[in-house]
């Protein structure tokens, strides 16, 4: 059985960006929200590296909930392609930090590669991992076999 067309849409939007906007919330529940550069681990995992002092990640350690949004843009008005995800982000467990920081370097030829060294204390930075638990494409309003004549979203990835 091969991949739903929408997951393959969904898909191609996030391995076509570089950046996501991470939605988190503090602990009074004022929103937060920020671009970050990252790599997708298939439709599952999110890596991204932040310093643990920013207020996103400050917001993770006191409710690892999340939400994202990956799309482009640049393109036309009306052409817009994006997917939306909830997720839990936490840490990069020690064990898999040397690994994890190996595939997140990886995306990124432009970039030196980030030993794990670098991504521990006392260094300024983090690795970090959401975990997706859903995941919906964006139907745009015209879409020729989707569209509803307004834009919805469409479930593409119930991970629980």
């Amino acid at each position: 059985m091969g991949e739903h067309p929408l997951e393959a849409r969904a898909d191609a939007v996030i391995q076509a960006n570089k950046y996501l906007t991470l939605s988190t919330v503090d602990e009074q529940g004022r929103p937060w929200a920020t671009p970050v550069y990252f790599t997708p681990d298939g439709h599952t995992h999110l890596y991204w590296v932040s310093s643990p002092d920013s207020l996103h990640s400050r917001n993770i350690t006191a409710n690892p909930d999340i939400s994202v949004a990956i799309f482009d843009s640049t393109v036309a008005i009306g052409q817009a392609q994006g997917v939306y995800l909830t997720a839990h982000a936490h840490l990069v467990p020690e064990a898999e930090l040397a690994d994890r920081a190996r595939l997140f370097s990886s995306r990124y030829a432009e970039l030196r590669h980030l030993p794990a060294e670098e991504l521990r204390a006392p260094a300024d930075l983090r690795l970090y991992r959401a975990t997706v638990t859903r995941a919906w494409v964006l139907i745009r309003a015209g879409d020729p076999d989707y569209g509803t004549g307004i834009d919805t979203r469409h479930p593409v990835w119930p991970a629980e």
